[in-house]
């Protein structure tokens, strides 16, 4: 491996032997990034449930914000109100739709998704919510359940027979198939009801549902087009539920059981990026997401300290660490009764922050002493700096994240190379080059900024022995949520090359080059790719890479 004025990797193998170490990558679900703006990766994102705030879930009754993403369909009012007989003890709050007493034709509400919603001709839609009047009619009429263009063009539509008398809340189910494929995805989901049938009446809803196919026909699962893609990728862990996210305070802290079961047992909570977190992605679905993808999961648990600097007392903190294993019952009652592959376990994360670094010590030791001696198989991963507190029971692993300019990253390739040799293992659970030497971020990651990064990876596969795994981020994020994409030497220079065996006299080369400044963008995505081709080789050749450009070289031993 050679690192020069550009990045060039030499990949020399035969059907014996390869030269680059053994090396995993694995994938981190939510982005982590270092500003208060998500990029809603989950919910909206992998997570393939289409309507946004369905639950009205972690929302004040009564607030215009309540409603986010709802709106009134000819002159209905909506409310969210507290109710007095919720659906679930975990989702206190419900729909209230009054009909004007002088309405006439179709009246109700429509759902804008996140960000639009796409829908396929062909593909069914599955939809479902709860229902109930808050005072007895003798109402008998539909509701009409479509998906509809913004412009009110119907894509599919059913029916659902509603009742009056219905007091108590009862979940409806509806199946809707698309005939078109429209070309725009600001799309909506409606339902409604004759205006002049229901004048006056007032009916409250709960827990909307609407789900497009998923991968692997998982219900509740994910969506297809972002699964699929990602497991072209191959990867080999999946970190969850993500590092920041793990929680703002004790409140709003990620509770893992608290994400099981019946989605409308799901209170969800305020993420720390600012949206909320529906839980439907849950512990289940991450683990399940994990075996389809045949990733190893490496599970981040909340331990006793907020991003708002206050960490629990050491007196206070044994209730927060769950050791018991009554959940294997709960698994199998969930479908699953054989235990899930689980090696890793973080405790925390970026616990190098000054305040959190001063009270890790002990919950780093009261974390750690009551898991493992219940689960000794476990490998438990400090989130400090290295060795800095010296921590008891001295880790085994430790999470490093480094989010830096591309001069750093670039001149850091070597940062593991000093590391001891003493069974210590890291593993770079976030890295990125965000910004340029003077400091402005990213908008879109720049042929600089990539060839930075990939220089800075080179030194994780030089170090295989003791890097386990690598994660950059963000793995996703959606366009209008952004603060940086995912996707050094000025100069073009010329390689001598003279290698010690015979090699064949063509290799392969894939160059990823460009301007220092150019960057794939929405409109024009494809701007920078990685171009194949040819060259001429031998045990001694020549070779000129690019400025600004990561250059992989595939030679066979003859």
């Amino acid at each position: 491996m050679i690192l020069l004025v550009g990045f060039i990797v030499v990949s020399i193998g035969s059907a014996l032997s390869q030269t680059t170490s053994w090396f995993r990558f694995y994938l981190v679900p939510f982005l982590i990034l270092n500003r208060t703006r998500g990029s809603n990766s989950g919910d909206g994102g992998l997570y393939a449930e289409l309507l946004q705030n369905r639950a009205f879930q972690q929302v004040t009754a009564g607030t215009s914000a309540a409603l986010k993403a709802w709106y009134s369909v000819n002159d209905a009012l909506l409310t969210v109100v507290a109710e007095t007989e919720p659906v679930s003890s975990a989702l206190p709050n419900a729909l209230n739709v009054t009909v004007a007493s002088d309405a006439t034709g179709p009246v109700g509400f429509g759902n804008t998704g996140y960000f639009g919603m796409k829908f396929t001709a062909g593909n069914t839609y599955n939809a479902s919510f709860y229902y109930r009047f808050p005072e007895r009619s003798d109402f008998v009429g539909e509701l009409d359940v479509s998906l509809q263009t913004s412009e009110g063009n119907v894509l599919a539509s059913a029916s659902v027979l509603v009742s009056g008398d219905q007091t108590s809340w009862k979940q409806v189910f509806v199946s809707l198939t698309s005939d078109i494929t429209p070309d725009a995805t600001d799309n909506v989901f409606l339902v409604t009801t004759d205006g002049t049938a229901a004048s006056g009446l007032t009916i409250n809803f709960a827990m909307f549902s609407l789900f497009p196919p998923t991968f692997n026909n998982r219900k509740n699962g994910m969506r297809i087009d972002i699964a699929e893609t990602l497991q072209a990728m191959k990867p080999s862990f999946f970190r969850f539920p993500g590092g920041n996210n793990l929680g703002q305070n004790t409140a709003s802290r990620w509770v893992w059981n608290a994400t099981l079961g019946h989605l409308v047992d799901r209170p969800g909570r305020l993420g720390d990026w600012g949206y909320i977190n529906t839980d439907g992605l849950g512990l289940l679905e991450y683990l399940l997401w994990c075996e389809d993808l045949e990733m190893e999961p490496i599970m981040a648990v909340w331990a006793g300290y907020g991003l708002g600097g206050q960490s629990i007392a050491e007196d206070d903190l044994e209730p927060y660490i769950q050791t018991t294993n009554d959940y294997a019952a709960r698994r199998a009652e969930l479908g699953h009764p054989e235990p899930f592959k689980l090696t890793y376990v973080e405790i925390g994360n970026e616990d190098f922050v000054t305040a959190a670094a001063r009270t890790y010590g002990y919950r780093w030791n009261l974390y750690v002493t009551a898991l493992q001696s219940e689960f000794p198989n476990l490998h438990f991963i400090a989130t400090t700096f290295p060795f800095n507190p010296i921590l008891d029971p001295t880790p085994t692993e430790y999470d490093v994240h480094v989010y830096q300019s591309s001069t750093w990253m670039s001149e850091n390739s070597f940062y593991y190379d000093d590391f001891q040799r003493n069974g210590t293992k890291y593993f770079e659970g976030e890295y990125a080059t965000t910004k340029s030497d003077q400091g402005s971020t990213f908008q879109y990651s720049t042929v600089e900024a990539a060839t930075a990064d990939a220089v800075f990876m080179t030194g994780f596969e030089r170090n295989a022995d003791i890097v386990f795994a690598a994660s950059y981020a963000p793995l996703l994020q959606h366009n209008s949520q952004a603060d940086w994409v995912i996707n050094r030497n000025d100069n073009a220079t010329d390689v001598t090359f003279q290698l010690p065996f015979n090699v064949s006299n063509a290799a392969a080369v894939t160059v990823l080059t460009g301007a220092k400044t150019s960057a794939n963008t929405p409109s024009d995505p494809d701007l920078i790719l990685p171009q194949t081709s040819s060259i001429s080789t031998g045990s001694a050749f020549d070779y000129s890479a690019p400025a600004f450009s990561v250059n992989v070289l595939v030679l066979n031993i003859e």
